[in-house]
């Protein structure tokens, strides 16, 4: 996907989308819903480490910004990386071993304004 227009291109933002049930239904400890995000980014940035917004994101460390958001349920992630994948959007969805279970998703580093519409249902995780 394209960078934003003339000028500098828009503040690069990687997203993360917990599954949120994890958490307030199957009681999940807060801490290994974390590690299953931190996997995910991690995961995400190796990934596409040779892209260029990856890059420019990694090059500002002190200045990353990343943006985690909750989706309620198994569906609603799978059928948001089914959405981000026809629209072309680089993410890993990150699937817990051995269960098989899919726990969350995270996007490369895009111009905000370039995948913001694409996330709009979801909320902040909480």
């Amino acid at each position: 996907m394209a960078a934003s227009g003339a000028g500098s291109p828009g503040r690069l933002v990687q997203y993360v989308v917990v599954r949120s049930d994890l958490v307030h239904k199957l009681s999940w400890p807060l801490g290994a819903v974390i590690t299953q995000a931190c996997h995910a980014a991690t995961a995400a940035i190796h990934l596409h480490y040779g892209d260029p917004d990856t890059q420019c994101y990694l090059s500002e460390l002190d200045s990353m910004h990343k943006v985690v958001l909750g989706a309620p349920d198994e569906a609603a992630l799978s059928g948001l990386s089914e959405s981000l994948t026809q629209a072309g959007v680089s993410h890993k969805l990150w699937i817990e071993q051995p269960e098989n279970i899919p726990t969350c998703l995270a996007l490369k580093p895009y111009p905000k304004e370039t995948v913001q519409p694409l996330m709009r249902k979801f909320k902040l995780f909480k």
